[in-house]
């Protein structure tokens, strides 16, 4: 069960990674933002999934402390 759990955080955090970097290289191209507030949404979806790769930092610590 312990290899499933690090097998689905690992590929969890590969698709939050490779979201953030699509929607950071469609910022970066400026082709994908035809508006500033798509753009203010664009940057608020990164800001949303990293801080959810932070959460799952705080829980791996938290969870290793307990077990």
């Amino acid at each position: 069960m312990y290899n499933l759990n690090l097998a689905f955080e690992g590929e969890l955090r590969k698709l939050i990674e490779e979201e953030i970097q699509r929607i950071k290289d469609n910022l970066a191209g400026g082709s994908a933002v035809p508006d500033y507030e798509t753009y203010k949404q664009q940057v608020g979806r990164v800001a949303g999934l990293m801080s959810v790769l932070e959460m799952c930092e705080e829980v791996k610590t938290t969870l290793s402390k307990k077990y």
